[in-house]
């Protein structure tokens, strides 16, 4: 698929912010007064910035208040109650680190519970849309979980419990790729069955549809060279995890661990953009693009 700024933006932006409000809920880092408003300021500024992001891939953002009310058949719906509910009720706590030094445990379980479940229903999204093989397994929540609270960890600056997060995700991610890679030939999708006349015998385009570009093209059509996914794989991990782990394991100081925070938010960004940009849709075999 074509991989778009803000659906980038939203769902690396977002998991973090989402994952350090998951830390904080929990009372992890235990801050109070100042030192936890700036610690919720940049946790609310990464989940509302990247919800805020993901309006701009909308075709009609102003009707983006009606996707409220499908939360019976859809994932973007129950995202988007999920996120509102968690954020509601992580304000309610931070008022009280922050302004009352109060840690309300019972706000704080629930607004951590609603975080992790606004990070999973944002990769249900994804995850199931029979369409795109590469996404359509059980690796990719997954994924999505792992690195929001390996990031909010690290975040958090919570040392063991990202290392142990960061090694978890950094396994998640090679197993999403091995799986990924082989999802599209498992699915046994071809032009015989996306036009449901395989069972007539070979089925072959005598022409293209037409003779420009169409949304569907540019949407779900991209094509990265295997050479360029394998180093932008290499960078992410690396950038995502190999180095946070290694500069964690030497018991940082305050800008070792600022680099390990930006290192690996670098590298969500690259594994995100190969995460869409890898995306085979099915509809590419109507343009004989798979």
């Amino acid at each position: 698929m074509h991989p778009a700024p803000s659906v980038i933006i939203f769902t690396s932006l977002s998991g973090l912010g989402f994952g350090l409000l998951t830390f904080l809920g929990l009372g992890y880092p235990d801050v109070s007064g100042w030192v936890a408003f700036v610690f919720f300021l940049i946790a609310f500024a990464l989940a509302v910035g990247g919800l805020l992001a993901s309006t701009f891939h909308l075709g009609h953002p102003e009707r983006a208040l009606k996707a409220f009310t499908q939360w019976r058949s859809s994932w973007l719906s129950r995202e988007g109650i999920c996120a509102v509910a968690a954020l509601l009720v992580m304000g309610l706590y931070a008022l009280g680190v922050v302004f009352f030094d109060q840690q309300w445990r019972l706000l704080g379980v629930l607004g951590a519970v609603l975080s992790v479940a606004t990070v999973f229903t944002t990769s249900m999204i994804y995850a199931q849309l029979k369409s795109i093989p590469r996404w359509n397994m059980v690796v990719t929540p997954a994924m999505f979980l792992m690195f929001s609270l390996a990031g909010g960890a690290l975040l958090g600056g919570q040392i063991t419990a990202a290392l142990v997060l960061l090694i978890f995700a950094a396994a998640v991610q090679l197993l999403y790729w091995q799986h990924g890679d082989g999802a599209f030939a498992r699915a046994a999708s071809t032009i015989g069955t996306a036009t449901g006349l395989g069972s007539r015998g070979e089925v072959r385009a005598f022409e293209p549809p037409h003779t420009g570009t169409n949304y569907l093209l540019r949407e779900f059509v991209h094509v990265v060279g295997r050479k360029h996914a394998q180093k932008l794989r290499v960078i992410s991990f690396v950038l995502g995890f190999v180095l946070p782990i290694l500069i964690l394991f030497v018991h940082p100081g305050h800008l070792l661990a600022l680099i390990a925070v930006l290192s690996h938010v670098a590298g969500v960004f690259v594994s995100r953009w190969l995460f869409f940009a890898q995306a085979e849709h099915v509809v590419g075999l109507y343009y004989g693009k798979r």
